[in-house]
């Protein structure tokens, strides 16, 4: 149905977002379908009861617009709504949207940190988890009642025995010496007018005090767990009462065990606190690091039924079909006094056990081998109809191992609880051959999996938020979902999480043992992961028109690259001093030295053949020194955007001396590049590093590659996203086609065709013997989609927010037909296209406030405005646009 009036109000990247942590956020809004361009708005505003209005601001924008009013306070929420100006006169007013604000400032807190007693605390993976209560007398009557809570931990709050929100695993995972997320929840519901009521707080370890990361080190920002919570509720007449944690809380341990990647014990027979309350201890942290998350939460998202349940020895392997993220519902439970222990893993062994071969840790410098984790142990109650669901930690899987039952389990009774950040789907891919689909679809899947609050690398063995893995798959990402605000909260923790000489983590939040405290320091700062904070916010800005987000990195941006440049001019790798004694004067632009991940992981991994130290010490300058051009590049467009001229001018004509310097060193003079493999071919062609009369003999270099390998690729990690984009930028869209439907190893469709449901880390995925090999959830090799949300469907931004955007499908023979959506931030983007006899015939959806410029295959592009529009290609060329 056409809107009449604007909709779709969002504040920030959020909808209705209570506790928001902005006095003035930007406001967004949606044309009504089938209006005329925007001329300008009006916003209307509630505050304290009064409203008022701004009056026509002339303006076409409307997408994260500054709301022209009076900052905001804690607390305060205000009722807002807009209309807009079009040549046909104003529309009528959207309805009703809303923020509040939560606590802003610390003096806003009454509120003091307590911690529980641990007289004997467990080892790390055994610990139990702490109850922290109060109670209080509510007031006769209640008008609002708000919750504004965080933890040093995972913590779940209980209101008079019901649970507060659906929100899980909060208060999520940041750098939490810098940033520690508070949740505000509407609790007014639950109050018990006049009455006593009870406060109840159950915090784990969580990623605090728990086992993060691939050391498994424990303790990285504490060794206690610990609650600030403040509870306050207004009767009618708007008097405030406070409940805040102070010492006189008590606090008490539970047979709960939790830890986020060993798993869990639940003691069904004593599910809750022990009856050994005793007082708390006040600590001071300091309030100056809360903050409100600007992302989504996670929530339980869905479920998956048992698809089969089979018998190997005692063992029940449960199957929900495919790989996920989250946990098990289980029913069932049998006889009081059972012990059952849940396995869960990825993958089955030849013989149709579970297996956790592929998730258990390789860490050799560690004195001793690391268990997989991921097991629950229920111990059974006297309730019949017990259920339980483990809630403090979450486990990658397809399957998982029951052990203990005394029957055999109806399928029925077993549920997968899918687990991730609640990400509102904003595209969609669809196409004839039914391979793709499933390629298409175990990526949109892997990376949901690895949503959990940050984007992980893996749901099972790290759980970390590698730089590289975000920033390589954060386009498909951006495509088929809202992760502006997810993407903006990664952002911040890896920001706060930069070293002072410059170097970026290769993981935010970045634990303490895997940073400059760690055996593995001497890893960070690599070409390719800390580039990411170049990369990733201009993407950002391009998916959703958000300059601010150029802005907050801005800072970090400038030191990452002064440390780069400095290496590249003050230090020379002893391989080419050693070739080279006297440095020429380009070398002044070639980041050579210091630790590089290089292209990682190609399908021969060279650290294999190498062994770790050599490929350590080896030259990887041409990946290095490419990302160096490349990221100046993208500096000096920042800086443009920001006004900051002169800095512009400057990060131009510095990434113009890298280019040089890097066609100079890594380019023959038959005008080929070197090393000749496909993935310096793809950065050479992707990153803008060859004369203009050097790109021809590359492309034809790369396509050369390609066949020499038998049809298949060779790039690693870095550049496989963007091989097939390279090929087909470079008029080579049929070899591009050709490794999309490649299936044979290592091809995608290979890994489709041998189960995969969602991307594996290596492409082989089981060894020769039938085990399974490496992580099978690791979405990076899954950016591939992009070339078919760009390429295949055609629709590719050519203003930021996709305000100008293009629709050129480049169709291949295997395909009969392709569509997809994106929802942007101006609405809903489709291009569909479909074979007919007289050619190919092409279907556009265009938002409001917004313009595409139309290629259809085979025929000259053209402009078109909001609305449907149909065109067609016949044998001869001509272009046809029927009316829609």
């Amino acid at each position: 149905m056409q809107q009449s009036r604007p909709h779709g109000l969002r504040v920030e990247h959020l909808v209705t977002p209570l506790g928001i942590g902005d006095r003035l956020p930007r406001l967004s809004w949606l044309l009504p379908a089938g209006s005329p361009a925007q001329r300008g708005y009006e916003i209307e505003a509630e505050r304290g009861g009064e409203r008022s209005r701004t009056g026509l601001v002339a303006s076409r924008e409307s997408v994260l617009v500054s709301a022209p009013l009076p900052p905001t306070s804690s607390r305060e929420r205000i009722l807002w709504r807009v209309r807009i100006l079009t040549e046909d006169g104003w529309t009528a007013w959207s309805d009703d949207s809303s923020w509040e604000c939560g606590l802003l400032d610390p003096a806003d807190w009454s509120a003091r940190w307590i911690e529980p007693l641990e007289p004997e605390r467990a080892a790390a993976g055994s610990r139990p988890t702490n109850w922290l209560r109060t109670t209080f007398l509510a007031p006769a009557t209640v008008a609002r009642g708000r919750l504004y809570i965080t933890a040093h931990g995972v913590y779940e709050a209980h209101l008079n025995g019901v649970r507060v929100g659906d929100m899980e695993l909060t208060p999520g995972y940041t750098q939490y010496e810098h940033r520690l997320q508070v949740q505000t929840f509407d609790v007014t519901g639950l109050i018990r007018t006049g009455e006593r009521n009870e406060l109840a707080v159950e915090v784990s370890d969580g990623w605090w005090r728990g086992q993060v990361g691939l050391f498994r080190a424990s303790g990285q920002w504490g060794d206690a767990t610990g609650l600030l919570a403040q509870l306050e509720v207004e009767d009618a007449d708007g008097a405030r009462t406070t409940v805040a944690t102070d010492g006189a809380w008590t606090s008490a341990p539970s047979r709960h065990l939790a830890d986020l990647i060993d798993g869990e014990t639940l003691d069904l027979g004593h599910p809750g606190p022990l009856d050994t309350w005793q007082p708390v201890r006040v600590a001071d942290y300091g309030l100056e690091n809360l903050v409100a998350s600007p992302a989504p939460p996670v929530r339980r998202v869905g479920t998956l039924p048992a698809v089969a349940v089979s018998r190997v020895g005692a063992r029940q392997i449960v199957d929900v079909g495919r790989n996920s993220n989250g946990w098990i519902r289980l029913g069932g439970l049998g006889a009081a006094g059972s012990r059952l222990v849940l396995t869960y893993g990825e993958a089955l062994d030849p013989s149709g056990d579970l297996t956790q071969a592929n998730i258990v840790p390789d860490v050799p410098m560690l004195p001793h081998p690391l268990p997989a984790g991921q097991v629950d142990t229920v111990l059974v109650g006297d309730e019949p109809d017990a259920v339980v669901e483990p809630r403090h930690s979450t486990k990658g899987f397809r399957y998982v191992a029951v052990e203990g039952l005394d029957h055999f389990l109806d399928p029925a009774d077993v549920t997968a609880v899918v687990v991730h950040t609640d990400l509102a789907a904003t595209g969609t891919f669809a196409c004839s051959d039914l391979r793709i689909d499933r390629l298409h679809e175990a990526a949109r899947g892997s990376f949901l999996a690895n949503a959990c609050d940050i984007p992980t690398d893996c749901p099972t063995r790290e759980r970390a938020g590698w730089s590289g893995d975000w920033q390589l798959f954060f386009p498909s990402a951006a495509f088929l979902f809202d992760v502006a605000g997810f993407g903006t909260k990664w952002l911040r923790d890896f920001v706060a999480g930069q070293w002072p000489d410059g170097v970026l983590p290769n993981t935010a939040p970045e634990p303490r043992f895997e940073g400059r405290e760690g055996p593995n320091a001497f890893l960070a700062g690599s070409a390719g992961w800390g580039d990411a904070i170049a990369i990733l916010p201009w993407e950002q800005y391009l998916a959703y028109g958000d300059t601010g987000i150029l802005e907050e990195a801005w800072p970090a941006l400038v030191r990452w690259l002064s440390r780069a440049a400095t290496i590249a001019r003050k230090q020379r790798h002893p391989e080419r001093v050693a070739a080279r004694p006297t440095a020429l004067p380009h070398e002044e632009y070639l980041w050579d030295a210091g630790f590089s991940f290089g292209e990682w992981l190609e399908p021969e991994p060279e650290v294999e053949r190498l062994g770790f130290p050599a490929f350590v010490a080896a030259d990887k300058s041409e990946v290095a020194t490419a990302y160096l051009r490349h990221s100046t590049r993208l500096a000096a467009r920042i800086a443009e955007v920001l006004g900051r001229e002169e800095e512009a001018r400057r990060y131009a004509a510095y990434s113009d001396r890298v280019r040089e310097a890097w066609a100079t060193e890594f380019l023959d003079g038959a005008g080929r590049v070197t090393p000749a493999t496909q993935a310096t071919c793809v950065r050479a062609l992707v990153f803008d590093l060859l004369p203009d009369e050097a790109r021809r003999a590359v492309a034809d270099q790369l396509a050369a590659l390609v066949r020499e390998a038998g049809g298949h690729l060779t790039t690693g990690f870095l550049s496989t996203p963007l091989l097939l984009p390279a090929l087909a930028d470079a008029d080579r869209a049929d070899v591009a086609y050709d490794l999309l439907f490649q299936d044979t190893w290592p091809s995608w469709l290979k890994m489709i065709d041998g189960g995969a449901t969602t991307i594996w880390e290596r492409w082989e995925g089981y060894d020769a013997d039938g085990m399974p090999s490496h992580s099978h959830n690791h979405y990076s090799k899954g950016a591939v989609i992009a070339f078919l949300h760009r390429y295949t469907a055609g629709i590719r931004t050519l203003e930021p927010g996709y305000r100008r955007f293009a629709i050129a499908p480049v169709p291949d023979a295997r395909l009969e037909w392709a569509e997809a959506t994106h929802d942007s931030p101006y609405g809903r983007i489709r291009s569909a296209w479909r074979r007919v006899e007289q050619g190919v015939v092409l279907d556009v959806e265009v938002p409001p406030g917004t313009e595409c410029e139309v290629t259809p295959p085979g025929a000259a592009a053209v402009i078109v405005g909001p609305g449907t529009h149909r065109f067609g290609t016949a044998g001869d060329g001509d272009l046809r646009m029927p009316s829609v």
